[in-house]
């Protein structure tokens, strides 16, 4: 039965990363059919370095990416420390309210904040809402609540005598907080971070609902280039930005597996 189950899990694995290996084949790929093989070349990566057009794009994606990351992580983490302050019964409220935005419909959540700008707009009396300022509102919006749930398991885990003992040894409440609650929720912020990163970066659905002529990322880019016949760079831009997510993921596993397992020794040693 183990047996069976290692090889089901196999077939799982590749059934879910086999068309990201042969999207990756075919950047290197000389012809343009994915079907057939022509020879190994670079040039697919060359031609995407030297598009004046794509580039850009992908320097406003990691723009946006960046941004929304860091806001959300700051504003998550707060929220994520009041939700731990409050009771029992408003604590599981606030947590239900933080998990509806993550099971809603990306394409709810994209139409009612395209509702909401539009709204906004008419009542400012400006035409032109749409860009960088609400493309960055909405990916803070879906951000916040990866980052909430990625700090509240840290938050249980924290010795609470901790932060008491800290203001026993004079530090002031400011002092406590961020020398000891943020050292202890530490990794769970990072993995906030890369999480909102990550989802901020790939993001399509909403972003196409909020986005302006101004400031255009790259997803919404890529679906107009779905509309027609796709050039080979497009694979090699696909396929990196496999690998930069790809990194990422690995980068926030390692990140807990290393908290699991030495923050009992940690605790050991502040014994």
């Amino acid at each position: 039965m183990k047996k069976f189950c290692k090889v089901f899990t196999v077939l799982i694995f590749l059934f879910l990363y086999l068309p990201m290996i042969v999207l990756g084949v075919a950047s290197f790929n000389t012809g343009t059919d994915v079907a057939t093989w022509e020879g190994f070349t670079l040039g697919q990566y060359l031609a995407l370095f030297q598009d004046h057009t794509l580039l850009p794009l992908l320097g406003n994606s990691f723009l946006i990416a960046i941004v929304a990351a860091v806001i959300s992580t700051v504003l998550g983490t707060m929220a994520a420390v009041g939700i731990h302050s409050m009771r029992r019964r408003p604590k599981a409220l606030a947590m239900t309210l933080t998990n509806i935005p993550m099971t809603n419909p990306d394409i709810v959540t994209g139409v009612s904040l395209a509702l909401l700008f539009a709204f906004v707009g008419t009542v400012l009396k400006k035409n032109h809402v749409m860009g960088f300022s609400t493309l960055l509102i909405a990916h803070i919006t879906f951000d916040m609540p990866y980052v909430i749930l990625s700090v509240m398991p840290k938050l249980t885990q924290m010795d609470p005598d901790l932060q008491e003992a800290a203001l026993d040894l004079g530090c002031n409440p400011v002092q406590a907080f961020f020398k000891v609650v943020i050292h202890e929720i530490l990794p769970g912020i990072i993995s906030g971070a890369l999480m909102a990163f990550t989802m901020s970066l790939d993001d399509f659905v909403i972003s196409y609902f909020v986005y302006g002529p101004s400031f255009v990322t790259l997803p919404v880019e890529i679906y107009n280039y779905t509309k027609k016949p796709l050039q080979p760079k497009i694979y090699a831009l696909f396929t990196l930005l496999f690998l930069v997510i790809l990194i990422l993921m690995v980068l926030m596993n390692f990140l807990q597996l290393r908290d699991s397992t030495h923050r009992p020794e940690n605790r050991k040693e502040s014994v």
